[in-house]
């Protein structure tokens, strides 16, 4: 008994010993900065920077569902909306922005071949300004290219029926390499048309199934929106990203992508995004005459035309 008391307390006194030993070590460790992302070729590159996510000290408070709230810093260097969400009025079914009384935002679409066969005449007289139309996607699965059966029959059509234009890509990619890929693909199908409204890039997680790219990191992602709207805007065109609230927050280098239109998806009567947004997806569920079925609904707060 004494015997194992004895190593019991030597034991004791090492374990104590290499505890203090690391602490002293670790302590002598210079903090660093936090990295900011920045993607050169293709590579993500993290290096050390004064103001990479200077916070003001307010919160952004976000609802995660079954697993509670969160509380999120504000980034100071992101730019707010402005906007007041009580000037958002609903006139026969649809969202429009007010100021000082009078309507300054204009509506849209956004479709693809889900919509089937569109009436783009009377989708124009039923005020719809501008449409944007999926031009292709890469299977979530797969990772295939593939062109939307639809796209240049769309285009056509709300081009002669005199509604604004722009374009969007259902991205699935999970490497900076694909999104180029995609922008690529994307230039090639709009070569020919002229758009008013921005080529945009919209990468959606999948929920209800098991898709490439889950566990994409938030540098990842990051990289990808940027290597897509590098090229487009390298084009000639307006790139814009679109992208939901949670997945924003929780999952792109915000600051890294500051320069960018964002087109916010949130389905809700007013807007809680917290960062400027230039466009709003408020609804998917939306009813406009010559389209049979449901259709997202937008407002666009500085038309583009």
């Amino acid at each position: 008994m004494k015997l194992k008391a004895a190593v019991t307390i030597q034991s004791f006194v090492i374990v104590a010993l290499i505890a203090l030993v690391g602490w002293l070590v670790y302590s002598q460790i210079p903090e660093t900065e936090p990295a900011s992302l920045n993607v050169v070729d293709g590579q993500i590159v993290t290096e050390p920077r004064d103001n990479a996510y200077s916070t003001n000290g307010d919160k952004i408070y976000l609802d995660m569902g079954g697993i509670g709230e969160m509380w999120l810093p504000v980034l100071e260097d992101v730019p707010a909306c402005t906007r007041v969400p009580e000037q958002h009025v609903t006139r026969n079914g649809q969202v429009y922005y007010t100021e000082n009384g009078e309507i300054t935002s204009v509506l849209g679409i956004d479709v693809s071949s889900y919509q089937e066969t569109i009436d783009w005449q009377q989708v124009k007289e039923a005020g719809i300004d501008f449409a944007f139309i999926r031009c292709a996607y890469r299977g979530y699965e797969s990772g295939k290219l593939v062109e939307d059966p639809r796209f240049h029959e769309n285009m056509q059509g709300a081009i002669n029926a005199g509604i604004q234009v722009g374009v969007y890509f259902y991205s699935q990619a999970t490497t900076a390499e694909e999104a180029r890929e995609e922008a690529d693909m994307t230039l090639s199908m709009i070569d020919g048309y002229e758009l008013t409204y921005p080529v945009v890039y919209d990468w959606e997680t999948v929920s209800d199934d098991a898709a490439r790219t889950d566990g994409i990191s938030v540098d990842e992602l990051t990289a990808c929106n940027l290597a897509f709207c590098k090229r487009i805007q390298e084009a000639g065109y307006t790139p814009m990203i679109y992208q939901n609230k949670r997945t924003s927050l929780l999952k792109l280098d915000l600051p890294a992508l500051k320069d960018y239109d964002f087109w916010l998806a949130e389905y809700t009567d007013q807007a809680t995004y917290y960062y400027d947004y230039r466009i709003w997806q408020y609804c998917s569920d939306g009813q406009v005459p010559g389209i049979s079925g449901v259709v997202d609904m937008n407002i666009c707060f500085q038309p583009y035309a």
